[in-house]
């Protein structure tokens, strides 16, 4: 069995942003030579996600409404947790949509079903920040 693992890094302008990283990851798994396994997806902060959904503006859109309705920035002073810093809601929001995904390789590809892309989600951007890819597999 082979392992292969890559960092990608991502900087984004806003405080909070979804980034397609599908081409990324794909990319990773080229490079890994790797054709049967799996890929592990996962952001290595606690401000940040890595989820599995459809790549439509309109549904984009619907998860930043949602989650700021669910964990709204501010006020800051609603939260325990902020003291030095202010991102206590991207806390909230990274538990709500998760920090990995595992995703099957199957004939070198990542085997998706329809629509499915891989996302990056950004609750505390503006700074630059990690997502782990690590592949197994023969």
């Amino acid at each position: 069995m082979k392992s292969f693992r890559k960092e990608l890094t991502f900087k984004t302008p806003h405080r909070r942003d979804y980034l397609n990283i599908t081409p990324d990851v794909q990319k990773a798994l080229l490079e890994s030579g790797i054709k049967e396994g799996l890929c592990l997806v996962n952001a290595m902060h606690i401000t940040a996600s890595v989820y599995i959904n459809d790549d439509e503006s309109g549904l984009i859109a619907d998860f930043d409404d949602w989650l700021e309705n669910l964990a709204p920035h501010e006020p800051i002073s609603q939260y325990r947790h902020n003291g030095a810093e202010d991102n206590a809601d991207g806390h909230l929001k990274r538990q709500v949509m998760g920090r990995e995904v595992v995703v099957a390789v199957s004939n070198g590809k990542l085997d998706f079903g329809p629509w499915e892309q891989i996302f990056y989600g950004e609750f505390d951007g503006r700074r630059s920040k990690r997502v782990l890819v690590k592949i197994i597999g023969e």
